[in-house]
């Protein structure tokens, strides 16, 4: 049985290119969308298996549409896709729920195989550029932090920070409240001694904890 994928990127000569390129696969572009809208759309209508969707789109980018996708599909694994090797975008996707992301400068057996991994509802491969920051974002202390004056948790904060996400962001992906994270947020702000969130992550980046 073929896995059923939806392609949304900006760019036609792409869209026609992944479509090219799984020919021939067990992957099918059943739809395909120019922009986050049309992608949120063709989920709810078509219910693929996989939602490839690129980062950067012009009126309101792939990040922004996530939850939406989700919401329209809710067994619809969503891969990102993008030209952006960016820790920021890689940490947001796994926030706001994409299993993984894939650089379009990837092969064509690491695209396919992370496909097929999504559709099965299997981790990314071990080579994704998501494992590098989902290891970040679960870490907690480690004897290079013991002179750290921050709890486990507010050192995942941190780190959450330091990689760019929203207090909603760092929510979703620690599974915590909002009004928990802006708590461990002034904890972490009055710790440091730092005056707001670029500070910190500032220092964050300097200490090497992400």
């Amino acid at each position: 049985m073929a896995i059923r994928v939806v392609v949304s990127d900006d760019h036609e000569v792409v869209r026609e290119g992944l479509a090219s390129l799984f020919q021939g696969t067990d992957i099918e572009v059943v739809g395909q969308a120019k922009n986050a809208d049309e992608a949120i759309a063709a989920v709810r209508e078509l219910k693929p298996d996989v939602l490839l969707m690129d980062v950067k789109m012009p009126e309101r980018n792939g990040l922004n549409a996530v939850e939406e996708a989700k919401a329209a599909s809710p067994d619809t694994r969503i891969v990102m896709l993008s030209t952006f090797d960016n820790p920021t975008y890689l940490a947001r996707s796994l926030a706001l729920g994409a299993v993984d992301y894939v650089l379009k400068g990837a092969s064509k057996e690491f695209l396919l195989d992370s496909v097929r991994r999504a559709a099965a509802g299997e981790g990314p491969r071990p080579d994704s550029p998501v494992q590098g920051v989902r290891s970040a974002m679960s870490r907690k202390r480690d004897a290079a932090d013991d002179d750290i004056p921050l709890t486990n948790r507010e050192l995942q904060v941190l780190r959450h920070i330091a990689l760019g996400l929203s207090n909603r962001e760092i929510g979703q992906s620690l599974s915590i409240s909002i009004e928990t994270v802006k708590e461990h947020v002034q904890n972490i702000l009055r710790k440091l001694d730092t005056p707001d969130r670029t500070a910190a992550a500032v220092w964050a980046v300097k200490r090497g904890i992400v």
